[in-house]
């Protein structure tokens, strides 16, 4: 079954095609890298920050079907990108603009994604791949040359296993700073896939930071002396990261802790909750969260496959604070006694609402009650 083809190819070099594992195909345009590429599809509702999207490592091994349709139109600055590198497999687009407005762009979507290797496919149904991901769940997909055997893609499709290690694949192979002025505050972040929006907003309240590796022992954490600890967000699944899952079992009651997304989940599964992968996940700059704290409801930036177990929570120590007002998913925990706040959603997003900036306040309230103003002065790293 072939659907959705709109417009122009351009040329026939340009004719690509995106095959589902479950044998469904389409036919459009390429742009970007014109190399095959395999990995699991998912969408993103989000009407802004395609760059954002394109450089978040919690992206990587996976392809982003946009429901929005126009995408490339104010191209990629230099500024913008949310890490140092380009991790998605893919994009898929219901119309590209390779002719941006925009006077800060010094790219174009297609140029950085044909120098990091990531495809592209455009002028094909996005709704109608939107729907099938939410009927049938995210799957393996690809993204190749339009005269190839469909059945012998769906056939590679469906012997291709996903991986396991995108977190080691995404995280810095060595520890680095990120100082700002006057800190009041020294906080490890754990990178899974760290966002630069998230090193911002702790130099922002105050806070040197010293960037870790997802696989660095605390007793090597500790020699920086911090005044807490970051999960990051991150790829994958929770349970394929045990190292970090233990060393927030040994910085439990010694340093105040923070996690996001990936790092909520991680912080999940160290106080022995469960997790599970859901359907087709979170993604978008849209989605509605209540605070049960304020009875407030705020509109959220997430990207997500899996989530925390609501029910396994009882007996864990954490309390819900953050609930999902679309599936009723745990958004948001915190442990007060031993000074643990963890959340779903991406409170940092330079791509979506700004309305959560109290959780990181709150992290830093930890941290000052926890004694780290007496190291204010000191200037460690």
């Amino acid at each position: 079954m072939t659907t959705g083809y709109i417009g122009d190819f351009g040329n026939a070099e340009n004719r690509r095609m995106l095959v589902l594992e479950n044998g469904k195909y389409f036919i459009g345009k390429g742009f970007g890298s014109k190399d095959t590429r395999i990995a699991e599809i998912v969408f993103n509702t989000s009407m802004v920050g395609y760059q954002e999207i394109l450089s978040d490592p919690s992206y990587c091994a996976q392809m982003v079907v946009m429901s929005y349709p126009l995408i490339g139109n104010y191209g990629l600055t230099d500024d913008d990108y949310e890490s140092k590198g380009i991790y998605l497999s893919g994009f898929i687009v219901r119309e590209y603009n390779d002719s941006p407005s925009n006077f800060r762009f010094t790219k174009t979507l297609s140029e950085v994604m044909a120098d990091n290797g990531a495809a592209g496919i455009a002028n094909v149904d996005t709704r109608e791949i939107v729907k099938i991901i939410r009927d049938e769940g995210a799957m393996r997909a690809m993204i190749t040359d339009a005269d190839r055997s469909v059945e012998e893609c769906v056939k590679e499709l469906k012997a291709y296993e996903l991986p396991h290690d995108q977190v080691k694949q995404v995280s810095s192979k060595k520890i680095w700073f990120s100082r700002t002025k006057n800190p009041e505050f020294n906080v490890a972040v754990v990178d899974c896939g760290v966002k630069l929006t998230m090193i911002k907003k702790l130099n922002a309240h105050g806070a040197n930071v010293v960037v870790v590796p997802y696989n660095t022992p605390f007793e090597e954490i500790m020699r920086f002396k911090p005044d807490g600890l970051f999960c990051s967000n991150g790829p994958g699944n929770p349970e394929d990261v045990p190292e970090v899952k233990e060393l927030v079992q040994r910085a439990r009651g010694e340093l105040p802790i923070m996690g996001i997304c990936l790092g909520h989940q991680i912080i999940g599964l160290a106080y022995g909750a469960e997790t599970y992968k859901m359907k087709f996940g979170h993604r978008g700059a849209n989605h509605p969260v209540k605070n049960l704290l304020t009875n407030k409801v705020e509109v959220t930036s997430q990207n997500h496959s899996y989530a925390i177990d609501k029910n396994s929570l009882t007996g864990t120590g954490l309390k819900l604070t953050h609930v999902n007002l679309i599936d009723d998913e745990p958004e948001g925990m915190t442990d007060a006694a031993e000074k643990v706040i963890s959340i779903q959603y991406h409170p940092e997003s330079a791509a979506g609402p700004e309305d959560s900036d109290y959780l990181f306040d709150n992290f830093i309230a930890f941290m000052r009650e926890n004694g780290g103003k007496k190291h204010a002065k000191e200037n460690r790293y």
